[in-house]
């Protein structure tokens, strides 16, 4: 039942996105069979639906637009190969459990990307609103290409359009609580109030059917062939494949990134576990088979999981048998979607997009960091002016930026005893305890390249300043990590105080990190000693100043 459901509601969106694409809208359809199956066999969550999604989809059409016309063979082809590469490079990225991957794309990265991908969604399908051609790969293409076509606009289209956003807004605040009303259970009502477009759908069609109304300009799907995909292998030239490349990993690593995303939501709610790694198989498998099927890329998305979920998908059963339901689809309904308009679908797009569009966001980080929301600030403008691909590499290289300009200006500290207490804080923050010729520095960062010469600076410049320092202790409680740049660094360090007359000592050194520094010249040679605590360490040099010469 959840699976049936889940297909009626999922028939529209997934034709919607074909179109969306730059593909005819049966191409949907294929993207929900092989591709829902394979996922639900090899990925890990239980309630993910994979298929054609809204970025993925806006990605495929930015992407192959430098490439040829959208809708001709070669178009089609050139997509088919898209989804080829992007299931190779997940599998190859399972294979090198580069899962980790995913990190590069912060939260104010993935934010402002999504919003802007929305934004240009919601305007590349403004063109099936109102019945005109355009093309463009940003905000201003699109915006120049409609204005040259604005005297092509089609009055019946426009008004089925303004009706078809309308019904979809009220059916989709109002048909729950209606049906709740009605005495409907309330999960029955939830279920049923997702089914807005389905209603929209059935209704423009049959109106447009009863009335030929297609008569008047209102384009619609029309003929859909409903035999199973041919592949056109005679447009597949080594060339092409390796210019997609590019755009083949920018949209694995998108697709995955989201995919994951949406997976965790919900396991975690159900307190299930999702891998990363086996989501790469899963979702790579599942690109390959939608290449197979002769369609174009697919991943995870919410707004279908959503569905699945709402429907009442407990398993990965519900993916297998939505794939079959699409497949039967296919072969035996695809009369029906005749006289369905495009400018329906596109409705049902546009509707659903704008939700993913999040202002509030730039106000939160504005408040929390001005670093990441000029991230997000910048990714949201370069793809939106610029392009979706740009976009992103300029918001994971700021990303990077900002994380070595931190790492690069780490905190440090000198820091004393609380009294009465084993636990040693900052002597700016606490009112602590010092001890005279012993001075403890804190390192709160690993040590690295980026910043193994600022802990140098300081630590020589504070010994400058406090010339009866005997014995400096560096408390590396929280360093995880050790370079080999910072390693010459700390040797330096040793050396020039040995030269002063202080001497080195060590601290709270981690394990891992202790492992890597055995055998090195800086503990041979090392003018001080390595204490397991710092009140240990405190304790020691002090019963040594106390003790009689």
């Amino acid at each position: 039942m959840a699976s049936f459901i889940a297909t009626i509601l999922l028939i529209p969106q997934s034709m919607g996105y074909a179109l969306l694409a730059g593909l005819p809208a049966v191409v949907g359809l294929y993207a929900g069979i092989i591709p829902s199956i394979l996922y639900s066999l090899f990925g890990t969550s239980r309630t993910l639906a994979v298929g054609p999604v809204a970025v993925t989809s806006m990605m495929t059409a930015t992407i192959l637009a430098p490439f040829t016309v959208s809708s001709s063979d070669h178009y089609a082809a050139i997509a088919i190969m898209l989804a080829f590469l992007s299931g190779v490079f997940l599998i190859l990225m399972s294979l090198l459990k580069m899962g980790f991957l995913s990190n590069l794309l912060s939260h104010p990265v993935i934010s402002g990307f999504i919003s802007a991908s929305a934004i240009l969604i919601a305007v590349g399908q403004f063109k099936h609103l109102i019945g005109v051609q355009a093309q463009g790969n940003n905000l201003i293409e699109l915006g120049q290409s409609m204005m040259r076509h604005i005297e092509d606009i089609n009055m019946p289209t426009v008004i089925l359009s303004i009706i078809s956003v309308l019904s979809l807004v009220l059916l989709k605040r109002h048909l729950t609580t209606t049906l709740s009303k009605l005495g409907l259970s309330e999960n029955t009502a939830n279920m049923l109030g997702k089914s807005g477009p389905v209603i929209v759908v059935v209704a423009t069609t049959s109106c447009v059917a009863a009335f030929s109304l297609d008569s008047l300009g209102i384009k619609i799907v029309g003929s859909i062939n409903n035999h199973l995909p041919t592949i056109p292998v005679e447009y597949f030239t080594l060339d092409t494949l390796i210019d997609l490349l590019p755009g083949a990993f920018l949209i694995s690593i998108v697709g995955f990134v989201g995919s994951v995303s949406v997976a965790q939501s919900f396991a975690a709610k159900r307190k299930q576990s999702i891998n990363p790694n086996q989501e790469l198989v899963g979702l790579g498998l599942a690109n390959l088979g939608a290449a197979f099927s002769g369609s174009f890329p697919v991943t995870g998305g919410f707004s279908r999981s959503v569905v699945n979920v709402s429907a009442g998908a407990t398993t990965p059963m519900t993916g297998i048998l939505t794939g079959l339901l699409m497949l039967f689809t296919l072969l035996f309904l695809t009369p029906l979607f005749y006289y369905l308009p495009t400018a329906v679908l596109a409705s049902c797009i546009v509707t659903s997009i704008l939700q993913l569009i999040d202002f509030k966001d730039f106000t939160r980080l504005y408040r929390f960091s001005k670093q990441e929301a000029l991230g997000l600030l910048a990714t949201f403008f370069v793809v939106l002016f610029i392009s979706m691909e740009t976009g992103i590499i300029v918001g994971v290289s700021l990303s990077l930026l900002f994380f070595l300009w931190h790492t690069s200006h780490p905190h440090i500290a000198v820091v004393g005893r609380l009294p009465g207490t084993e636990h040693f804080r900052n002597v700016k923050r606490f009112d602590v305890e010092t001890t005279p010729n012993i001075m403890t520095v804190r390192i709160d960062e690993n040590l690295f390249f980026a910043n193994a010469r600022v802990l140098e600076d300081y630590v020589l410049t504070l010994v400058s300043q406090h010339k009866n320092t005997r014995h400096l202790i560096l408390m590396c409680n929280a360093v995880n990590m050790i370079d080999a740049s910072a390693l010459a660094s700390l040797e330096a360090i040793d050396d020039r105080l040995k030269s002063a007359g202080i001497t080195l000592h060590l601290s709270e050194i981690k394990g891992p990190v202790m492992d890597k520094l055995k055998g090195s010249s800086l503990i041979e040679n090392l003018s001080g000693k390595i204490f397991f605590t710092q009140h240990q360490a405190i304790n020691t040099l002090t019963e040594h100043q106390t003790e009689p010469s």
